[in-house]
């Protein structure tokens, strides 16, 4: 059984530092939609230490105050460069911790939380330290309940970098010294609570049953609000967003994609009208520079649909491409994260006097499920690019590597491209006939215009071919409607012997 002391008043007057951990467990990483290759770090105010019981003012004027159930390892001796093998021997004991925030005044600390994060009593931590000796690091488990709700229940198994590894890390550049806290981040879960809400926060040994105690913290309303020689709160959707957890529970919209719009049913249809049809129907809804124009494809009349992702060359510069240029740069790191149905889009200034891809790494995103790839520089290794799968769209061949002329800077980014405009998630349907690029928002009623709009093509092409004027038909005059009108009424019979 784990050996324990009470968390009180004397374990603070110990914490020379608390620093936490922005991002740990996969399950708030998948919640976020983002997951870190290393951990990144923050700093608390020592004075925002509280103790199991206590309560926590909301400041007047906001309405974030979000709780974070952690696990907190509090350091028993100094570490310095500490491996990462031995880095557990370093922590002392554990408790259960709240990370509280008030995310109304996040935008002023510019990352660094420090007004955000450190209030008197955002950082409680208790009630009992379990003695980190007794306790394997693996096997723990954090549950937080809202006004007696369960709302986040992990184990330290989920966790993307081990408490070791986190301590190892901090230890590479600081000393850490006894009484100092770490926060090892939330599990998903985390949201927003209120004036009279209750906070319980329990870490459990899953090997032994030992606990921490229930952390109980009330939160309560204050009555001064923020001076006006200060930055005042303010609240965007992305606050309320991260506050909440996602959007759903905040109480806003879904974020319109790419990804989200194209159901089965709607990549059918757009992949049963031709590119020309569905430039013709943004045109009508007011979007005119939709087309990004480079001359060669290497599938022809292939159809590609898909997802935009984006990546942007600048212009050679020696010093930059030094730094940029050379090993895992920018463009290998696109290609090697895209997915099934994306669609890479190159912004290379129409510069052809350079490639921008090759066949090896043409085969990686065909490997990785990606639709298609389009730029508007030039491509290397032509007739082995063509003769893969994956569709590649570009502006002509050069055998030359990048650094003649190109830095992989950015990506996931606005770019120009073929002089168009595109953004991440923007849905790409291309074809050697063209490129069409159709916001998100627009996808569906697109989609459903240009097949209406194909459909009538279809009748005026039948009657053109049965020797009708174009006069009155092309576009259809009141007369011609009616007849096209009668012609889908009787269930669209074969045009070649229809009865006008």
């Amino acid at each position: 059984m784990s050996t324990s002391v009470s968390v009180d008043e004397t374990t603070f007057s110990q914490a020379g530092k608390v620093l936490a951990v922005h991002l740990s467990y996969s399950s708030r990483a998948t919640q976020r939609g983002r997951t870190p290759k290393f951990p990144s770090y923050f700093m608390k105010a020592s004075s925002s230490l509280a103790v199991s019981g206590s309560t926590v003012e909301r400041p007047a004027g906001t309405e974030l105050l979000a709780f974070e159930g952690e696990i907190a390892l509090i350091i028993g001796k100094p570490a310095r460069r500490v491996s990462v093998e031995d880095a557990w021997s370093y922590v002392g004991s554990v408790t259960a911790a709240n990370d509280l925030g008030v995310h109304d005044i996040k935008y002023a600390d510019k990352g660094s939380n420090i007004r955000s994060k450190s209030g008197d009593g955002y950082t409680p931590m208790g009630p009992v330290a379990l003695d980190a000796a007794d306790i394997d690091p693996a096997k723990l488990r954090v549950q937080t309940w809202v006004n007696g709700k369960l709302v986040q229940d992990a184990d330290t198994s989920e966790l993307l970098f081990s408490f070791a590894t986190i301590v190892a890390d901090l230890s590479q550049q600081m000393t850490l010294l006894p009484g100092d806290v770490i926060l090892t981040g939330t599990p998903a879960g985390s949201s927003v609570f209120f004036p009279g809400d209750v906070v319980e926060v329990e870490v459990t040994d899953l090997v032994t049953g030992a606990s921490t105690g229930k952390l109980k913290t009330t939160a309560v309303e204050g009555n001064t609000a923020f001076a006006a020689f200060g930055n005042q709160p303010k609240v965007t959707e992305k606050d309320k967003e991260d506050a909440y957890g996602d959007r759903e529970s905040a109480g806003l919209e879904p974020v319109v994609t790419g990804k989200s719009v194209l159901t089965d049913e709607v990549r059918a249809k757009l992949g049963a009208v031709a590119t020309a049809t569905l430039s013709a129907t943004l045109r009508k809804l007011g979007l005119n520079n939709v087309n990004i124009e480079v001359p060669g494809s290497t599938k022809g009349m292939k159809r590609v649909i898909g997802t935009a992702r984006t990546l942007r060359y600048v212009p050679n510069r020696e010093d930059l491409f030094k730094s940029k240029g050379g090993g895992y740069n920018m463009q290998k790191q696109s290609i090697d994260s895209l997915g099934d149905g994306d669609i890479l889009v190159m912004e290379a200034r129409g510069e052809t006097g350079s490639a921008t891809l090759g066949d090896i790494l043409a085969l990686r995103a065909q490997t990785l499920g990606a639709a298609g790839i389009i730029t508007d520089g030039g491509v290397r290794d032509l007739e082995a690019v063509t003769g893969l799968e994956v569709p590649v769209f570009y502006n002509g061949a050069h055998p030359a590597v990048l650094g003649r002329k190109h830095v992989p800077w950015d990506s996931d980014i606005t770019v120009a491209c073929g002089g168009v405009t595109v953004q991440p998630g923007d849905v790409i349907v291309a074809d050697s006939d063209g490129i069409v690029v159709i916001p998100p928002h627009l996808v569906a009623e697109v989609a459903e215009a240009a097949v209406a709009t194909e459909m009538s093509d279809e009748f005026i092409f039948a009657m053109v071919q049965r020797g009708h004027i174009i006069e009155g038909l092309f576009p259809m005059n009141a007369e011609w409607k009616a007849k096209y009108q009668a012609w889908q009424d009787a269930g669209k019979p074969d045009l070649a012997s229809w009865e006008v």
